[in-house]
């Protein structure tokens, strides 16, 4: 024991000296023998095996870690993303942004992943954020421009390309070649290959067209043909003599069938000269119209129009004339009148009109009115000028947002003794969305107007809130007629109307487009008279089904349902 004593001391000393020992090794077990660790890879080692084409080895050596710098996961990504394995590509990508969320290199990274595996929408999603952090990156705003192009956005690309200096087109390829004199044609077009094809020119571009009164429907495409450039390929459908065919002609004829014919005669020795008439024979709204409209010494900015109309209408005021002790059903109006009007495209975005109405009425089956209510049934002359000018807001066409306002304005003298001078004021903004990057699927349009009219204001002259073929301020759960005879609709000298709709394509084959969709009007309409106005706001939801023909006549069948007085409307009509 004695021995065993002696010997304590010296084994206490090895413990002392052990225990550390093994906390050291527990903590740094890369120091036990026979165990090494492979030193963390260089950036410019990776760079290296990266430029060699070796993506597998650099899979290997950085297995993605939190410690990795984010220029290793970079790496990472792109090299799986040569080998196709693009969701870990993303990962690495996502793991490189977390490290460095204000370097847009990974943004636009993981936006090719998205872009390669086609989901576009993601894809512009990180670009934007790329741009956002860094406006001047030039492969990011040619990679989204791309990406617009690719899905059929053109105005979304060239967006995005003027933001660097491009496209350069090299040359416009036109197919069908428009039957339209060359003068007239050159100068719609505003931009010149070769050169930069910009936005705002393109925009002008399609006014003027729409100006000409002869394209009621047409395409613009870019094709690359060269390096870096592109051929403008503009397509037209294009309105010629009385029609492409006899069907078309036919279609144009008759779209008003059993009631009335158009006789239409389009560009008129290829002058962008337009004839256009109707006739209609129903024996309650008798119409006789024609004008003629045409470019003003060959330049498309200017347009002129000559128009004459002449009418005779019965009317049934049974409902909505207060200003009576009997019902005034039994009225009849007859009136003609004569316009020159003139129109100016100032650019793509700003455009406006003016001109000079002289018209003449006559009231026939008027009972004894008082006089005040008598002024609006007063037969005579009247002389007023017009202007108008439309302005567009905002375009977005990324987006393919657009937002369009207009302002209008009249003053002018009814010559009746009892009558006098009068004016009016209308303001309105419409917005126009396609939710698709191309087509009109689910298109969506919002617009509010409002006006106002002063002074003497005869029968013909009020607004009114309904449809009917002759009134363009539609609330679609009421008829503007009863027993086909104007007036049911509610009539004033001041009115407020929002109109929404949207339209779902359900059928499209290049000749016929059948779109089908819900709509919501809102309105209300009043005179300081007190004779006519609504009661109160008129709320008609309803649903609408649209066919166009041949891109040019549409047919449109609508149902809806007014709140208010709980009628209801089931509508059809034809129009260009």
């Amino acid at each position: 024991m004695a021995r065993d004593r002696a010997r304590d001391p010296a084994r206490g000393a090895e413990i002392a000296t052990v225990i550390p020992l093994f906390f050291f090794l527990l903590l740094f077990p890369s120091v036990l023998p026979g165990q090494t660790v492979a030193p963390q890879p260089s950036v410019s080692r990776i760079h290296e095996l990266y430029s060699k084409g070796r993506y597998s080895e650099i899979v290997v050596l950085v297995p993605g870690s939190p410690t990795d710098p984010a220029e290793l996961d970079l790496y990472r990504g792109l090299a799986l993303a040569k080998l196709g394995r693009w969701t870990q590509a993303k990962a690495a990508f996502e793991a490189a942004r977390a490290k460095e969320p204000k370097n847009e290199r990974f943004l636009v990274e993981l936006a090719g992943v998205d872009y390669r595996t086609n989901h576009f929408r993601e894809a512009k999603r990180e670009l934007r954020q790329a741009l956002a952090l860094r406006p001047g990156d030039a492969y990011a705003r040619n990679f989204l421009a791309t990406i617009y192009w690719i899905e059929g956005n053109l105005g979304g690309a060239i967006a995005q390309w003027n933001e660097i200096g491009k496209p350069k087109i090299t040359a416009i390829r036109m197919e069908p070649k428009p039957q339209l004199r060359n003068a007239i044609l050159k100068r719609a077009f505003v931009f010149r290959p070769p050169g930069t094809l910009r936005w705002d020119d393109l925009l002008t571009t399609r006014a003027l067209l729409d100006n000409l009164g002869i394209f009621p429907g047409y395409r613009f495409d870019l094709s690359p043909s060269q390096p870096g450039a592109f051929t403008l390929d503009f397509q037209p459908v294009q309105h010629d003599g009385w029609g492409s065919s006899k069907l078309d002609r036919l279609v144009r004829l008759l779209r008003d069938l059993p009631t009335a014919i158009h006789l239409d005669y389009y560009n008129l020795h290829g002058s962008a000269i337009n004839i256009n008439s109707l006739f209609r024979w129903d024996k309650n709204t008798r119409r006789v119209s024609a004008d003629v409209s045409m470019p003003l010494g060959d330049n498309p900015r200017w347009r002129f129009t000559l128009q004459a109309d002449a009418r005779n209408e019965n009317w049934d005021l049974s409902r909505t004339f207060r200003g009576a002790t009997a019902p005034l059903s039994a009225l009849n109006l007859e009136k003609i009148e004569f316009s020159p009007q003139w129109k100016f495209v100032e650019n793509g975005r700003w455009s406006w009109q003016t001109g000079v109405v002289y018209a003449y009425r006559r009231f026939r089956n008027v009972p004894n009115l008082s006089p005040a209510a008598a002024a609006f049934f007063t037969s005579g002359g009247s002389l007023e000028y017009r202007a108008r000018t439309d302005y567009r807001i905002l375009d977005v066409p990324e987006r393919r947002l657009t937002i369009y306002s207009g302002v209008s304005g009249s003053f002018g003298k009814n010559f009746a003794r009892a009558l006098g001078p009068f004016g009016t004021i209308e303001a309105s903004v419409a917005i126009r969305w396609f939710p698709k990057p191309e087509g009109q699927d689910y298109q969506t349009s919002l617009r509010f107007r409002t006006g106002r009219a002063f002074g003497s204001a005869t029968l013909d002259q009020l607004y009114q809130l309904g449809v009917e073929r002759d009134n363009d301020l539609p609330v679609r759960g009421i008829s503007g007629t009863r027993h086909g005879r104007k007036g049911n609709a509610p009539l004033g000298r001041e009115f407020a109307l929002w109109n929404w709709e949207t339209d779902k394509t359900i059928f499209e084959n290049g000749y016929v487009t059948v779109q089908l969709g819900p709509f919501f009007d809102v309105g209300r309409i009043a005179d300081p008279s007190g004779m006519f106005g609504s009661t109160g706001w008129l709320w008609d939801p309803g649903l609408e089904c649209k066919v166009r023909l041949f891109g040019d006549v549409q047919v449109i069948v609508s149902y809806s349902r007014d709140l208010h007085s709980g009628s209801s409307v089931l509508y059809e009509s034809a129009s260009r």
